[in-house]
């Protein structure tokens, strides 16, 4: 579904991301996992079409996508859980949904919008139960939801997600893993970033290690679970111990 090759991205004359590829097939949850700075976000930006690339390929449901405005990308089927979430905080949590579906409202498609909308509030009881707040006044965990449930009423064929565990308490973490196994069953195809290494081997089919803007590691999320040099960088040393609990 998603194809990434020999890709080179710069922020003026820093060189972000380094002849990076990777793959996405339809179904799967890949995990990117990586230290603060090591491009992670970059590489979703790079996809969504807000990050320019300098040199390589993006191929998306065999298009070339690289060079395509954003809207055009969402368009195509592709949408992203930004980082921090970045939701319409004077709007309702209602009126933030009805925006992720705003591509689709032009198609005629109203039905198939109450049909996804129903879905999110069966997905999410909280955010039907906030439907008529701001968002802005929305805890962390609600706001997350929230952004969650606005990326898929856009209907979209690939999900990003963008450090969806950040500055969340424990419990509202496990349960939005909780919720991306549930789309996995769903067959939504995710590319989840994660700083929480733990939590997303855990979740996902197969996983990429990104440094410094470059692939050093890939392979079967259980493998990688279990390969020391991930368990050194990644895991810590309570690593077992915190595995079990998961």
């Amino acid at each position: 579904m998603l194809a990434v090759k020999n890709i080179d991205t710069y922020y003026g004359g820093i060189h972000a991301l380094k002849n990076l590829s990777l793959h996405v097939a339809e179904g799967e949850v890949v995990a990117l996992i990586g230290s603060n700075g090591a491009g992670k976000s970059t590489l979703l930006n790079c996809i969504s079409g807000v990050v320019p690339v300098r040199s390589g390929s993006i191929i998306f449901d065999e298009l070339e996508i690289i060079n395509r405005p954003p809207e055009r990308i969402v368009g195509l089927g592709i949408v992203q859980v930004p980082e921090g979430r970045q939701l319409f905080n004077p709007l309702t949590v209602l009126e933030n949904l009805e925006l992720g579906a705003y591509l689709r409202f032009s198609r005629g498609s109203r039905k198939e919008i109450e049909e996804d909308l129903t879905y999110v509030m069966e997905l999410f009881p909280i955010v039907k139960d906030r439907k008529s707040q701001k968002a802005g006044t929305l805890s962390g965990g609600e706001q997350q939801m929230l952004a969650i449930g606005r990326a898929l009423m856009g209907r979209p064929k690939l999900v990003l997600f963008d450090e969806p565990s950040l500055g969340l308490a424990p419990l509202v973490v496990a349960a939005i893993f909780n919720v991306i196994l549930k789309l996995q069953q769903d067959r939504t195809t995710i590319l989840l970033v994660e700083q929480n290494a733990k939590a997303a081997l855990k979740v996902a089919s197969r996983a990429y290690v990104i440094e410094t803007g470059r692939i050093t590691l890939e392979g079967e999320a259980r493998a990688l679970l279990d390969d020391e040099e991930v368990k050194r960088a990644y895991l810590g040393k309570d690593y077992r111990q915190q595995l079990k609990k998961m």
